[in-house]
């Protein structure tokens, strides 16, 4: 058996599953933070508007389309005075073969991930 993927491990296959998706949606990166205490996650520029992304992993069986909202309100409030929306990005992450068992280094995981939520 592999070895369980860390925190900062997960945060960032999170991180980069939001990421390909923006880059297929045409979303320009301004800036990354891979550091899961300093938000957002994806500072993006699409049609002429700044977008802030908060990028989540969010472990089984927790929904990834629940949020912090006083987390989310705040990022809601830093966005606005820079003229720019602010989104929630849930990404649920399981082991593959069994949901309650972690998800390991090299080996399939189930992805739970329904775009971004905007706030």
């Amino acid at each position: 058996m592999g070895k369980p993927l860390t925190k900062q491990e997960l945060h960032n296959l999170a991180m980069n599953i939001v990421g390909r998706k923006l880059e297929e949606d045409g979303y320009e990166f301004m800036g990354v933070n891979s550091k899961p205490k300093k938000n957002p996650q994806f500072v993006c520029l699409k049609d002429k508007k700044l977008h802030f992304i908060v990028v989540r992993n969010v472990p089984f069986p927790e929904d990834p389309k629940n949020y912090d909202e006083e987390l989310m309100n705040k990022m809601k409030d830093h966005a606005h005075k820079h003229e720019a929306r602010a989104y929630y990005a849930g990404v649920g992450l399981s082991n593959a073969k069994d949901r309650n068992l972690p998800v390991y280094l090299n080996e399939e995981y189930a992805v739970d991930y329904n775009g971004l939520i905007e706030i």
